[in-house]
C-alpha cells in the first residue's frame, strides 16, 4: 500500500450524510446540476466529488471497477471503503470512469435481470465539464417537462447507448456524472433525445 495514503472525510458521519444527500436529490431530479459540499483529500486522479462518492457510497459488499491503473487510487478506496477492486467489468456494483474516450461501452456492465433489477451497476463518470444551458433533453420521472445537460467528454454514440438502455427499463444501469465538485444523474428511468 502507498505510504502517502491521504485520509479521508474530516467528519465521516456528517460528511456522508451530505454527500448521499446530494446523490440522492441528483437521481430523484435526473440532469440538474447538484453540488457536493463534503470534499474528501483524495489521490490526483479522483475530483473531489468522486472522491467523496465513493467514500458515501461503497463498502466490502460492492465490488468496484475503476478505469484509472493508478495504484494510489485502488489503494486509497480499498483502504477508506473496504470495497473489492475487481478487474471484471460486468461483475461491478459500481465503475468509477476517469477517462471518457477510452470508457468502456454501457454493455460491459451488469445491467440487472428483469427479477432482480436493483443488482445493476452505477457508472461514476469523470467528465471535462456540466452544463444545463444546451445538451441532450431529458425527460421522465423527476423532471418537470424537460431538461437539458450537455456533458464534455462524452460523445454523441454513448448518448445513443444510454437514451437505447431505456427500452431495458427496469434493467439498465445509473450513470452519475462527476465534475470537479459537481455531478448530475441520469438514471435507467430518464429517457435521453439525442
Amino acid at each position: 500500500m502507498d505510504s502517502t495514503l491521504t485520509p479521508g472525510f474530516h467528519q465521516p458521519v456528517h460528511d456522508s450524510i451530505k454527500v448521499f444527500r446530494s446523490v440522492a436529490d441528483a437521481m430523484a431530479h435526473p440532469g440538474e446540476i447538484r453540488h457536493v459540499y463534503a470534499r474528501p483529500p483524495a489521490p490526483a486522479q479522483l475530483m473531489p466529488a468522486a472522491a467523496a462518492l465513493c467514500l458515501t457510497l461503497l463498502d466490502f459488499e460492492t465490488p468496484l471497477w475503476l478505469q484509472t491503473s493508478h495504484a494510489s487510487v485502488a489503494d486509497y478506496l480499498r483502504f477508506h471503503c473496504g470495497c473489492p477492486v475487481i478487474a471484471e467489468t460486468a461483475q461491478a456494483a459500481f465503475a468509477l470512469i476517469t477517462n471518457t474516450a477510452t470508457m468502456p461501452g454501457l454493455s460491459a456492465f451488469n445491467a440487472g435481470e428483469p427479477q432482480y433489477p436493483d443488482r445493476s451497476a452505477m457508472l461514476m463518470i469523470q467528465v471535462e465539464s456540466l452544463s444545463n444551458a444546451s445538451g441532450v433533453r431529458l425527460t421522465g420521472p423527476g423532471v418537470r417537462e424537460a431538461t437539458h445537460l450537455e456533458v464534455a467528454g462524452v460523445s454523441a454514440a454513448y448518448w445513443r447507448q444510454i437514451q437505447s438502455s431505456h427500452a431495458e427499463f427496469p434493467c439498465g444501469v445509473d450513470i452519475v456524472f462527476i465534475w470537479g465538485e459537481r455531478i448530475a444523474a441520469v438514471p435507467r428511468t430518464t429517457r435521453v433525445e439525442c
